[in-house]
């Protein structure tokens, strides 16, 4: 099984933090894969400038740790889950870019989404229930 982590939950497992639900730590440990999307990457590195988190580490050693961990797939933005993230905006999903792109990149792969973000919970219940939510 594959997952995708949106960006507060791959922060959250990567800092060993209790923040992370029960339930999603549960499966991530299952999962043969954890997804980290390239748009993670970039908000984790623009988070890190902003001064709204700290890491253990330099970020490229984050990084590079997290590629070596044979458990992660950094996911590249794909063409159509780019396309897909602009079409969320007529169908109701909020104004994050991010959270739009990482959302559209579940739908596309067909996997599940691992956050606790209450607005995406919402409208993948109401608007797209082919992307599960894992909290």
């Amino acid at each position: 099984m594959r997952l995708l982590l949106d960006t507060h939950a791959l922060i959250w497992w990567q800092a060993k933090s209790k923040r992370l639900s029960r339930s999603a730590r549960a499966e991530m440990k299952r999962a043969d894969t954890l997804l980290v999307s390239a748009v993670s990457c970039w908000e984790v590195a623009t988070l890190l400038a902003r001064g709204r988190i700290e890491l253990d580490r330099s970020l490229d050693d984050w990084l590079d740790d997290m590629d070596a961990d044979p458990q992660v797939e950094l996911l590249a933005l794909s063409p159509r889950a780019a396309i897909h993230a602009h079409a969320l905006d007529r169908a109701g999903f909020h104004r994050d870019p991010a959270d739009r792109l990482i959302y559209a990149s579940a739908a596309d792969l067909l996997v599940p989404l691992v956050t606790a973000d209450e607005r995406i919970h919402a409208f993948a219940k109401k608007s797209h229930p082919a992307v599960r939510i894992v909290w």
